[in-house]
C-alpha cells in the first residue's frame, strides 16, 4: 500500500505528535530514518526490527491506514505558528543549534518564541533550587546580570526560585536570556511567571520547548527539559541546590555532554548548599566571582573580563559609614551593630535604611546582611 508523503515540516510534526510514539521511540526512528517521512511509510517488519513497543507500532500502522486522528493537533500547531515570533526548528534544519545536536538524545523538534538567533550565541546555563535561602536568589540575579553584561546568554528553566532570578538578572542588564520550558509554550508553568515570560520575549529573549504548544505540566517532562538547558550551553552553573535538587540532574547531564560544570559554595549549615558541595567534591569548578566562569570557558571575552575586573574594583569601594565593614552575608542584629560601631540605635537604623534603599543590604528575620 502506498502512503502519501507529507511535506517536510508536516512529517516532523506528525511523527512527534503521534500518540504512542514516545521520546525513546522517536529517537530510534530518527536514528534509522533521518527523514521522518520514511519512518511514517516504513513496513511493519522494519519497524519491528527497531525494537519499538507495541503502542508505537500500532499508531504508525493506524496512521498508514488513515485511522490516526491527527488533524486537530496539527491544526493547533499551525495556528500557534501564526503567532508573532513563533516557529519550529527540526533536527535536520541548519537553524538547529549545533551544540544541542551533539548531545546523545537531541530533541527532534524545538518550538520557539522570540529571538531564535540566540540559540547560536554562547550560553551559560544557570540553575538552582526552587526554594533558595535568603541570599540565593539575590546572588543568582547579580551573577546573571554580570554574565549578561559580559556577552553571555543566560539559559535556565523558568522555575521558581533560582531559575526565575537568573532570567530576571539578565533582563536587568539589558542582556539576553533563554527560558527552556517543560510544558508547551501556550501553557506557562508556573503561572506566576507569565509576566516574566512576556518580558523575555519583548526584550529580545527566547522561549524554547520540545513539547507541542498545548502540552500541560507533567512530571516526566522536566528532567528531559534539563538536558536541553545543559545541551544548549557551554557550561552549567549550579547556584544553590539540595542533595535531591533537579539541578543536580542538569549538572550530571552537562558532564555526560562533555560540558563544564560550576558550583557556588554555601554555608555548611544550609541544606540548600549541600548539592553544590557534593558537586565541588566531585570536581566541579568552584565559583566565587564571575571571572571564575569566564576564564574556564576561555571564550573571546577578554575585554569582558577586564571590564568586569574594573567594574568589580569600583563596586567594591566601600559605601560611606561605619556599618558597612561590619556587615557580611551572615545576618546580624541592630544591637550587635550598635555595640561594635559605638553608634546609638537611632543612627544604626538610619544607616541601615540608607544601605537598604541603595540595594546593598537586606532585612531578614535573623537580622541585616549584605546583598553584594
Amino acid at each position: 500500500m502506498s502512503v502519501a508523503t507529507p511535506s517536510s515540516l508536516q512529517a516532523w510534526l506528525t511523527l512527534s505528535l503521534l500518540e504512542g510514539v514516545g521520546p525513546h521511540a522517536l529517537t530510534r526512528l530518527l536514528q534509522h530514518f533521518p527523514d521522518p517521512a520514511d519512518a511514517l511509510a516504513a513496513d511493519l517488519l522494519t519497524l519491528q526490527s527497531l525494537g519499538l513497543r507495541p503502542a508505537a507500532l500500532d499508531i504508525i500502522q493506524r496512521y498508514q491506514q488513515g485511522e490516526a486522528k491527527l488533524g486537530t493537533r496539527l491544526d493547533a500547531v499551525y495556528r500557534w505558528l501564526e503567532g508573532p515570533g513563533c516557529q519550529v526548528v527540526c533536527l535536520s534544519s541548519p537553524e538547529y543549534p549545533a551544540l544541542l545536536r551533539d548531545i546523545p538524545d537531541p530533541p527532534a523538534l524545538l518550538y520557539l518564541q522570540g529571538n531564535a538567533q540566540l540559540l547560536h550565541d554562547p550560553q551559560l546555563a544557570m540553575v538552582g533550587t526552587r526554594h533558595p535561602g535568603p541570599h540565593g536568589a539575590a546572588t543568582a540575579r547579580q551573577f546573571a546580570r554580570s554574565f549578561a553584561e559580559s556577552g553571555l546568554v543566560v539559559t535556565s528553566g523558568m522555575a521558581l526560585g533560582i531559575d526565575g532570578a537568573c532570567h530576571q538578572g539578565a533582563l536587568d542588564a539589558g542582556g539576553q536570556t533563554i527560558a527552556v520550558w517543560g510544558t508547551g509554550l501556550d501553557n506557562c508553568y508556573p503561572k506566576r511567571h507569565r509576566t516574566l515570560a512576556s518580558a523575555i520575549v519583548e526584550r529580545g529573549g527566547l522561549l524554547v520547548s520540545e513539547q507541542p504548544p498545548d502540552a500541560p505540566p507533567h512530571a516526566g517532562q522536566f528532567p528531559r527539559r534539563n538536558r536541553i538547558i545543559s545541551g544548549l550551553s557551554l557550561g552549567t552553573l549550579v547556584v544553590e541546590a539540595s542533595l535531591n535538587s533537579g539541578s543536580l540532574i542538569t549538572a550530571r547531564l552537562a558532564l555526560e555532554q562533555n560540558r563544564e560544570v560550576f558550583a557556588m559554595p554555601g554555608s555548611i549549615h544550609s541544606t540548600q548548599a549541600r548539592g553544590c558541595h557534593q558537586l565541588l567534591r566531585d570536581g566541579a569548578h568552584l565559583v566565587e566571582t564571575v571571572r571564575d566562569v569566564l576564564e574556564v570557558l576561555r571564550l573571546p571575552l577578554r575585554a569582558a573580563i577586564e571590564a568586569y575586573t574594573d567594574s568589580s574594583q569600583s563596586v567594591d569601594t566601600a559605601p560611606p559609614g561605619l556599618l558597612w565593614p561590619l556587615l557580611d552575608h551572615n545576618p546580624v542584629s541592630v544591637d550587635w551593630l550598635g555595640e561594635r560601631s559605638g553608634l546609638p540605635v537611632e543612627r544604626v537604623m538610619q544607616e541601615l535604611l540608607e544601605l537598604e534603599l541603595d540595594g546593598l543590604v537586606q532585612h531578614t528575620p535573623h537580622g541585616y546582611s549584605r546583598l553584594t
